[in-house]
């Protein structure tokens, strides 16, 4: 019987003891995995997204519209010419003419967007005054922004209409998602096309440049007063000699009136008789 109580006693110890090192295990557990606070993590967080997405440039949009009066056009001509190879610029449009009192000249510049500073003051050198100098920008980030982001989704939307497409066996699912696939390529082709337009006028900027020369009156007017006068008189010839063609393009008519008025007085000749 003591026996018995003893091994009873034994039992009851190490089970107490297995108790308080699966206590003492479960706490250094508990203590290993311990979370930081919600609020440090989420701040964790923030700053490595921060981190590792690259910073978006911004597209800026550049475009300036010039026009003044200078005594040379062949000369600002080609300063124009020498400040566009210097900023790696291109003409895009140019044209020429003469108005009432003026001789002008008008050119569309393309240049880097980079250089449009720079190229705007080169042009700037010499003028004394501004017509008209309207410069301007244009933040197209956002809609480049959201224009890249709907196409790459576009894009992953064609991708699993395709891989749809390779698994379809009935005739009117395969037409169906050929449809839909031709509707999203559309709409993909439609945002590239705004894509490379908004990248081109980021890229490079355009400049309208319009310079003019104005005509001094001549001297000696007054003494083409004989030449208007002789200009006159050939003038009032034609005049005069169209009259007489009128006049023979009708002969049938007036032959006609010379005629009824011969029987009309002789009628009336007779009547008074």
């Amino acid at each position: 019987m003591r026996y018995i109580f003893f091994l009873f006693l034994v039992f009851l110890s190490l089970t107490g003891c297995s108790k308080n090192e699966d206590e003492v295990y479960n706490n250094m557990a508990i203590s290993a995995v311990k979370l930081p606070p919600k609020s440090e993590s989420s701040n964790a967080d923030v700053l490595y997204d921060k981190a590792s997405s690259p910073e978006i440039q911004k597209k800026i949009i550049k475009q300036a519209s010039l026009r003044f009066e200078t005594n040379d056009l062949e000369n600002t001509f080609n300063q124009i010419e020498i400040a566009i190879k210097a900023n790696k610029g291109t003409i895009q449009n140019d044209s020429e003419g003469k108005d009432y009192d003026n001789i002008y000249r008008n050119l569309t510049v393309r240049v880097p967007s980079q250089n449009f500073d720079t190229f705007i003051n080169s042009v700037s050198k010499g003028v004394s005054y501004f017509e008209r100098k309207d410069i301007s920008s244009e933040d197209v980030t956002e809609e480049y922004i959201d224009l890249n982001s709907r196409l790459n989704t576009k894009r992953k939307l064609e991708a699993r209409y395709i891989e749809i497409l390779k698994k379809a066996n009935k005739i009117s699912e395969i037409l169906e998602i050929e449809k839909q696939i031709s509707v999203i390529r559309e709409e993909i082709e439609a945002k590239e096309g705004r894509l490379k337009y908004l990248e081109s006028r980021v890229s490079e900027s355009t400049i309208s440049i319009e310079f003019y020369k104005t005509i001094a009156e001549k001297e000696g007017v007054k003494t083409s007063y004989g030449s208007k006068i002789w200009t006159a008189i050939k003038t009032g010839f034609f005049e005069l000699s169209g009259f007489f063609i009128s006049i023979i393009s009708i002969w049938p008519f007036i032959i006609l009136f010379f005629v009824l008025a011969y029987f009309i007085r002789k009628r009336f000749k007779r009547k008074k008789i």
